[in-house]
């Protein structure tokens, strides 16, 4: 959900081709060099652009087995009814015309050795360099009682789309006085600030129309990122209906019963009407299969490159690599793309790659016409990306025409993005 603070479906040739064969079979093409992208998001997607645009003759092959993209920057918003899925949605019409072979189809293997990826038809795609941008999926293991289908039940909506809605429904059907319970995990997660932004906005919607009701967080945090600009927006605009549980306070979520929709936190147990759990999370599993995650659950790289430590020849970019200081969110995915396209195409030219400054922006929008942000610039340092000087994060005192021309900055930085990323 994040430039500084003043602040579809394409199926070319080689997947029609694909559909002939039962059996893995190579297909291969001339070109200056093959780099296939796993993952449609804001970094693989703009990556997969910035390589074509780099140099013209190079095979990119976008692989994603959704046709179509729906964003999580806003989408806390379409949670709360103030806007519809449909614009949070894009296809790669515009990302295939510009030269890239987009295939949908899921990836099942990925074999190193051989430099291959099989999709789910069981085609082989050879590569020269292999880009992962698989996002994030959930550490189920890590929360007992939490699973896929819990997750229909106490929805998270940590991947947009389905969840989005699951949980506008639920609390659309809320009754008036109702709880609202949003469990927080522990960091790395993706987009840290995401989920108090969501307590805010569904705050706003249960004051407009059902304001007796209460807003809980369960944290297993202590402190989060711009929590100043936060809880002074909360007691501004909402008074004592968000009540956060910290994790020294107890508020660390250790299991669920999906059959009585409970949550148990390490001093206590909470049944209410709706449950938001966000799980503990790690690197989309495609990253586990190509060997590229370690014990942690996400994937270590070199931060000039974005080559994985532990496989040759992948890249790993976006919510899944272990990036140090710069945030897992779609700015910082998205401007990782683009150095990681830059730096692929300076290895297979044989030119040593440039060093990365990234730049990222993270918007929260607590109510409409209320938004504040936070921008950070990332260098590599060592083994991760540092921040630098040069960032910047709103005033905490601010007058609140500071706060409405960041929520048109912030829909701004959204045309943009997006424009940028799928056309």
């Amino acid at each position: 959900m994040n430039a500084p603070v003043t602040r579809r479906d394409a199926v070319l040739g080689i997947a029609a081709a694909a559909t002939s064969f039962a059996a893995p079979t190579i297909l291969r093409a001339q070109s200056a060099g093959r780099v296939v992208v796993v993952g449609g998001g804001f970094g693989g997607a703009a990556c997969a652009r910035a390589l074509k645009r780099a140099q013209a003759n190079l095979q990119v092959i976008l692989i994603e087995p959704s046709t179509v993209f729906t964003s999580c920057p806003f989408s806390n918003e379409v949670i709360a009814g103030l806007r519809e899925i449909d614009v949070q949605q894009f296809g790669y019409d515009k990302v295939a015309a510009e030269g890239v072979t987009v295939i949908s189809q899921a990836v099942t293997t990925i074999e190193p050795q051989l430099r291959s990826v099989v999709t789910a038809d069981g085609v082989a795609l050879p590569y020269d360099r292999l880009v992962l941008s698989p996002g994030i999926d959930f550490h189920f293991e890590a929360l007992p009682g939490y699973d896929d289908a819990t997750s229909e039940k106490m929805p998270h909506a940590w991947k947009a789309g389905a969840q989005t809605l699951l949980l506008r429904g639920q609390l659309e059907a809320m009754p008036g006085g109702g709880t609202v319970a949003i469990a927080i995990p522990a960091n790395p997660s993706r987009c840290p600030p995401a989920p108090y932004e969501r307590a805010s906005l569904i705050a706003h919607y249960l004051k407009t129309t059902k304001p007796r009701s209460k807003v809980l967080i369960l944290d297993a945090k202590d402190t989060f990122s711009q929590q100043r600009l936060f809880e002074k927006a909360w007691k501004e605009l909402y008074g004592d209906m968000i009540e956060r549980i910290a994790l020294s306070q107890g508020g660390r979520v250790t299991s669920v019963d999906p059959a009585t929709r409970t949550i148990v936190t390490e001093f206590g147990n909470y049944t209410p009407d709706v449950a938001n759990v966000i799980p503990p999370q790690r690197a989309g599993r495609i990253a586990e299969v190509a060997g590229a995650a370690d014990a942690t659950g996400w994937c270590p790289i070199d931060p000039v490159t974005f080559e994985s430590k532990l496989v040759p020849n992948i890249h790993v970019i976006g919510d899944a690599c272990l990036g140090g200081g710069i945030p897992k969110s779609a700015s910082a995915a998205s401007a990782q793309g683009k150095a990681c396209a830059s730096a692929i195409v300076n290895l297979l030219a044989g030119r040593a790659p440039e060093t990365p400054r990234l730049t990222g922006v993270c918007y929260n929008i607590v109510a409409p016409g209320y938004g504040f942000s936070l921008a950070g610039n990332y260098q590599p340092r060592g083994d991760i990306f540092a921040e630098v000087e040069g960032g910047a994060t709103s005033p905490a005192d601010a007058p609140r025409e500071l706060r409405a021309r960041e929520a048109t900055e912030a829909e701004r930085w959204f045309r943009a993005i997006t424009a940028d990323t799928f056309g």
